[in-house]
């Protein structure tokens, strides 16, 4: 059986200084945070991935961290993801192939709320990967034929490839989902609901939204089922 883990992507209030929005119908806008370090080839912007969010005009022309990469996204080919953080990196190395590393993102609630939503902002799952090989962890050890799957990886495009761990994601098991899945309660984002506090492993207090999420193989299968299903009332115990 598989096992998973969440973390925590995507544009917030700090990189660039917004978040990206979730609608009423559960669709949402998936927003990378720029790209900090030295590239080593052309990168896209803000303005490349033709974003429906009005992103304001100082970080339009702003190069992307297009990470976790999705096939079905602007300026994306494959499904990877590179961390070089050991916060992240860490627990993402222990998986293997067949497990699943989701992405999740606090998200800014746009129009009214759904009854499901948090009323200013919340974390939502926004993607999976089902792993199709173990995590890389050395990535100057692969063979060139290895490495072509990770070549548009933003860790990849850097100057120097600083990526503690490597993901590649399986096309047939892994996507950008249509519909976000509330990690936050009905109330407040900064309030879990049952997903965190009773199927991961994190004990919900304190920001827990920034915190890789880990699942064990008993409950990974009905966190799967919840986002394959887009049944959102199991995330909560009421």
């Amino acid at each position: 059986m598989p096992s998973a883990v969440a973390i925590n992507v995507g544009a917030n209030t700090t990189l660039p200084g917004f978040r990206g929005p979730v609608f009423p119908d559960g669709s949402f806008e998936y927003i990378p945070i720029p790209e900090r370090e030295p590239a080593g080839e052309q990168l896209p912007t803000y303005a490349d991935l033709d974003l429906t969010t009005d992103v304001p005009a100082d970080v339009r022309d702003a190069a992307v961290h297009l990470d976790p990469e999705f096939a079905e996204y602007p300026e994306c080919e494959a499904y990877t993801y590179g961390d070089d953080h050991a916060v992240k990196a860490g627990p993402l190395s222990e998986l293997a192939a067949g497990d699943y590393a989701l992405f999740y993102a606090t998200l800014s609630t746009a129009g009214d709320p759904a009854d499901w939503a948090a009323p200013e902002w919340g974390a939502y799952l926004i993607g999976v990967f089902r792993l199709d090989r173990d995590p890389v962890t050395d990535y100057a050890a692969l063979a060139p034929a290895d490495r072509g799957r990770f070549a548009n990886n933003a860790h990849v495009k850097r100057e120097t490839v600083d990526a503690a761990v490597l993901l590649s994601g399986d096309p047939d098991g892994s996507r950008l989902l249509d519909r976000a899945v509330p990690l936050s309660s009905r109330t407040a984002g900064a309030d879990p609901n049952r997903i965190v506090t009773d199927l991961s492993a994190d004990s919900g207090k304190g920001p827990w939204w920034r915190r890789p999420l880990r699942f064990d193989e008993p409950v990974t299968a009905e966190l799967l089922d919840v986002v394959e299903s887009g049944t959102v009332d199991r995330c909560f115990a009421d």
